[in-house]
């Protein structure tokens, strides 16, 4: 089976779920559709968004060989990094030359390293489903037939069958 026909596949099971709620209310149905649609956006968005993002800078070569972001904010100042630790007595140690080593160390932000972030996290892929989940949201509110005991939990729905679909989608 392609990568298609399986991601295919889950949304229009998730979908046949979704259209079920349809037994139970009209209210509870469109609850549940914009929540599940609102996530399941947003998950699918995000991981399209940073796909083409690796692909762009394993294209042009200009990644970097550096910690990746998870471990950088696991472990900030990297004191679980493989580096061997200075195991000299503190009468040798001279603590000038300590700090400005330490401060060298420490990046600063840069334009560079700006553009960056604004170019993983400023993606139409990001930011019209985070679009889509707050118009959602604010039109449920005004035509009052928002209810959050539906609302919330559908969401999740969502989140699973976008991890699904971006797990396919990642391949």
């Amino acid at each position: 089976m392609s990568i298609l026909q399986r991601t295919t596949s889950i949304l229009l099971i998730s979908e046949a779920l979704v259209l079920s709620s349809t037994l139970y209310s009209k209210v509870f149905f469109i609850n549940v559709q914009v929540a599940y649609l609102s996530s399941l956006f947003v998950i699918v968005g995000a991981s399209l968004a940073y796909k083409k993002m690796v692909i762009t800078k394993v294209d042009s070569e200009t990644y970097e060989d550096d910690r990746d972001l998870l471990d950088t904010i696991e472990d900030p100042h990297g004191l679980y990094d493989d580096e061997p630790i200075n195991e000299v007595p503190p009468e040798e140690l001279d603590l000038k030359t300590i700090v400005k080593e330490e401060k060298a160390k420490i990046k600063t932000f840069s334009v560079s390293s700006i553009k960056h972030g604004v170019r993983g996290s400023v993606s139409m892929y990001r930011i019209v489903p985070y679009i889509f989940l707050v118009l959602g949201f604010i039109a449920l509110k005004n035509n009052n037939i928002l209810d959050l005991s539906v609302y919330l939990p559908s969401l999740l729905i969502g989140i699973v069958v976008g991890s699904f679909v971006s797990k396919e989608i990642a391949h």
